[in-house]
C-alpha cells in the first residue's frame, strides 16, 4: 500500500495530512501505507525528488496533533494531524529522485531493506529504535562512544517518561540494532554505523 503527496515547493519540516485519529489507528494496523512525497517543476514538466517514507518509520513521535476547526468551520471539532518529517532519520527518507537525478537502483534497494527488521517490532518498540537512530545520527560521526548516546538521556527521558532506566534502554536498543545489521559493535562502549552495502 501506498500513498502520495504533491507539491512544486520543497517540502519542510511537516507535511500536513488527514485526521488525527485515523492515522493513530493506522499506526498500529498492517496496512499502514508507505508515503511518497514528490517535488514537481511544472514550467520543465519534470521530477525534482522523489523520496519514500516506509510505513516502519511511521510511529507516535512523528504524528502532530493540530487545533480542533473552529466551531463555524463545516466540520466544526474535527482534528486533523502533520507528518513530522524533521522527526524521521536519515535512513527514513529514502531517495529514488534527488536533484533531478535518478539514484541508482542497487542503492534505493539496499536502503530499503536497511530498516525492513523494524516491520517485525511492536509500535513502541519501533519507536525507541528510531529515536535511539536519531540520537546516533545526531551524533555526526560515523564511529561513536556508548557515552555520545548516553548524552540525549534527558531527551529520551522526556519522550518516554515512564521509563526509569533509560540507559539500560539505550544499551538494549544499541544491541537491536547491532544484531540486525544497522551497526556494528567495536569494542566494549565503542560502536559503528555500518555502512550501505
Amino acid at each position: 500500500m501506498k500513498k502520495l503527496k504533491s507539491q512544486k515547493s520543497t517540502f519542510g519540516k511537516k507535511v500536513l495530512d488527514g485526521a488525527f485519529r485515523t492515522m493513530c489507528e493506522r499506526l498500529v494496523a498492517s496496512n499502514n501505507p508507505n508515503l511518497f512525497l514528490l517535488n514537481y517543476d511544472l514550467k520543465r514538466l519534470s521530477v525534482v525528488s522523489l523520496f519514500v517514507v516506509p510505513k516502519q518509520f511511521f510511529v507516535r513521535e512523528i504524528i502532530e496533533v493540530r487545533k480542533p476547526l473552529a466551531v463555524t468551520a463545516r466540520r466544526a471539532g474535527w482534528i486533523g494531524c502533520n507528518i513530522l518529517l524533521n522527526q524521521i532519520p536519515a535512513p527514513g527518507k529514502i531517495f529514488i529522485v534527488k536533484n533531478g537525478q535518478p539514484q541508482p537502483k542497487e542503492l534505493v534497494l539496499a536502503q530499503w531493506k536497511k530498516t525492513l527488521f523494524l516491520r517485525d517490532e511492536a509500535v513502541e518498540a519501533r519507536g525507541w529504535l528510531i529515536e535511539v537512530m536519531k540520537c546516533v545520527e545526531l551524533i555526526g560521526k560515523p564511529e561513536f562512544e556508548l557515552n555520545d548516546v548516553y548524552a540525549f538521556e534527558g531527551r529520551l527521558s522526556q519522550l518516554y517518561p515512564n521509563n526509569r532506566h533509560v540507559k539500560q534502554k539505550i544499551r538494549q536498543q544499541l544491541q537491536v540494532l547491532r544484531d540486525h545489521g544497522y551497526l556494528d559493535f567495536v569494542s566494549r562502549g565503542y560502536y559503528r554505523l555500518r555502512t550501505q552495502d
